[in-house]
């Protein structure tokens, strides 16, 4: 039996990489060249010579033709549906009628109806496209809105424009400037009943001193003769604000609004005194982050610019492991609503 074996190969053993079946045979591939050199199936290239002519270009398939049965899972109207995080450099006017080119970040959405297959997504950016060397306001929003909702036959549309926007901040005391920059978001909405909401998104970081850690400290110094540094930390506030139609509330009025309620922005340009100084200031404006949500409703109420807002606050705390949040709204009457829960975006 022993000789019976010697030099048996074993099934398949020698064959060419790419060989199979019977024989010796290769088999074509389907996209590549086998090893035993047959040409694939299906051909591979780019014709970079071909142009497209009309005709060609409307012999096209169309999935927006397709029978309803092509509808996947349930056959259900869709609120929002489009593009997300696209980019332009756009012009915006600064308060003082200077202009600035940002680069933005855009979002496009439309609501789809329970028997169509989709949209032409790419009609979402070509419309924005159309708008694009002009100055973005809240109205430009909402004609562009109106541009797409006909051009993709629907009902509803979202539109929100986010970006970095400088401003120059004076230092406290050594006269000092430097750059601040604010994530700032334009949204425009367009209901079904053809109303049209104008929303802006506003960050703020600020500092927090716990009043409850100062009172604490002096206690210590008074009674002990005790050195303490009461916690202070690294805050954020993120406003939503509606504006009230045909009024216009500029980038630098919401920044303004909140230094007016909180005092404590962070700072760009530092010297000595001027970090002294926002020892100071943090000391005259303690604050929990109630005591922040309930000062930033106070301002923003005052202003008739601004028909309805949220406010989400979050102190991210020194002295625990968590961090302190408060949401607070205006409380319209079918308006926004305190039910932010995205604090992990608050993190700065």
């Amino acid at each position: 039996m022993k000789g019976q074996t010697k030099g048996r190969k074993n099934k398949g053993e020698g064959r060419p990489a790419g060989a199979r079946g019977t024989g010796g045979k290769t088999e074509r591939m389907y996209l590549h060249r086998s090893a035993a050199g047959r040409e694939p199936r299906v051909s591979r290239r780019y014709d970079a010579a071909f142009r497209v002519s009309n005709a060609y270009r409307r012999s096209l398939p169309d999935m927006m033709e397709a029978a309803q049965d092509s509808i996947q899972g349930a056959q259900v109207a869709i609120q929002q549906v489009g593009v997300s995080d696209f980019k332009l450099p756009l012009r915006f006017r600064t308060k003082r009628g200077s202009i600035l080119t940002l680069e933005a970040s855009i979002t496009g959405t439309v609501s789809l109806q329970a028997e169509l297959k989709g949209i032409n997504m790419s009609r979402i950016v070509r419309s924005f496209y159309e708008y694009r060397r002009d100055v973005f306001t809240g109205e430009k929003v909402g004609r562009i809105l109106q541009s797409y909702l006909r051009r993709v036959e629907s009902k509803e549309a979202r539109l929100r424009m986010q970006f970095s926007y400088p401003m120059l901040q004076d230092s406290l005391r050594s006269g000092l400037k430097g750059y601040q920059f604010y994530n700032v978001a334009f949204e425009g909405v367009m209901t079904r009943e053809g109303e049209y909401r104008r929303f802006i998104h506003f960050d703020f970081v600020y500092s927090s001193a716990c009043p409850c850690s100062a009172e604490l400290a002096e206690h210590a110094r008074d009674r002990r003769g005790i050195y303490c540094v009461p916690h202070s930390q690294r805050s954020k506030a993120r406003l939503v604000l509606e504006e009230v139609p045909g009024k216009k509330i500029w980038i630098e009025d919401i920044q303004a609004l909140c230094v007016r309620a909180l005092r404590t922005e962070t700072q760009v340009m530092v010297k000595r005194e001027d970090e002294q100084a926002f020892a100071e200031l943090n000391g005259a404006h303690l604050k929990f982050v109630e005591d922040a949500a309930r000062l930033l409703y106070r301002e923003l109420n005052g202003d008739r610019r601004i028909h309805d807002f949220q406010v989400a606050c979050a102190h991210l705390e020194s002295l625990h492991s968590h961090n302190a949040v408060s949401v607070i709204c205006k409380g319209v009457k079918g308006g926004l609503k305190a039910d932010f829960s995205d604090f992990g975006a608050l993190v700065c």
